[in-house]
């Protein structure tokens, strides 16, 4: 971090020792020192103090340390977001392909499985859309971009927001299709089997 850093160079440029500056801001020189070799970072208290003290603005103490944050807290999110779709990509897959073997092999237990397996899925999914509306991400494209680390423009930004509706319109309708053929499939085998 560069804080540290700066702690250091505006202390020297005050010709003012650890234990000095300790006292001006009402904490151990072991918390300076800490501070000044980034083994761990002052609390908005202190950051204030420290400001004040070295006659500068809490912006220019922390400046490069803000865009790091922000990068790290990017790069969490990205993460974060690229897990719980991956996960539920695969509770989806596994949403539709179990249904006829559960039914099939563990008769009425299976479909028991079947239904918390889609109880967690919609869970999941909850999850993901939270993420998407936190991120305004709703387009396939926007998600690319996000995973990516990549911004869009603002005139691509407009165009993928027309097409949310679309695209909204489009998966509910293929959720429906899939809801028709499995209940079709499942009545067949029901009335096959039974």
């Amino acid at each position: 971090m560069e804080l540290g850093n700066q702690i250091k160079k505006y202390r020297n440029e005050l010709e003012i020792s650890q234990e000095k500056l300790a006292e001006k801001i009402y904490v151990s020189r072991q918390s300076i020192s800490n501070w000044e070799n980034d083994k761990n970072y002052p609390d908005i208290n202190s950051l204030i103090r420290l400001s004040e003290v070295f006659h500068i603005s809490l912006d220019i103490l922390i400046k490069g340390d803000v865009e790091k944050m922000k990068k790290e807290i990017s790069e969490k999110d990205r993460k974060y977001f690229e897990k719980v779709s991956n996960i539920y990509a695969i509770l989806f897959g596994l949403l539709v392909l179990t249904p006829m073997p559960l039914l099939y092999f563990l008769d009425k237990i299976g479909m028991v499985f079947w239904a918390v397996l889609a109880i967690v899925s919609m869970y999941v999914a909850f999850l993901v859309e939270k993420k998407k509306k936190e991120f305004d991400i709703q387009t396939y494209k926007e998600i690319i971009a996000f995973n990516e680390g990549k911004n869009l423009d603002e005139i691509s930004k407009a165009r993928e927001e027309g097409k949310r509706l679309y695209q909204k319109v489009s998966l509910a309708l293929l959720a429906a299709i899939a809801t028709v053929i499995l209940s079709l499939g499942t009545m067949y085998l029901l009335t096959k089997f039974f």
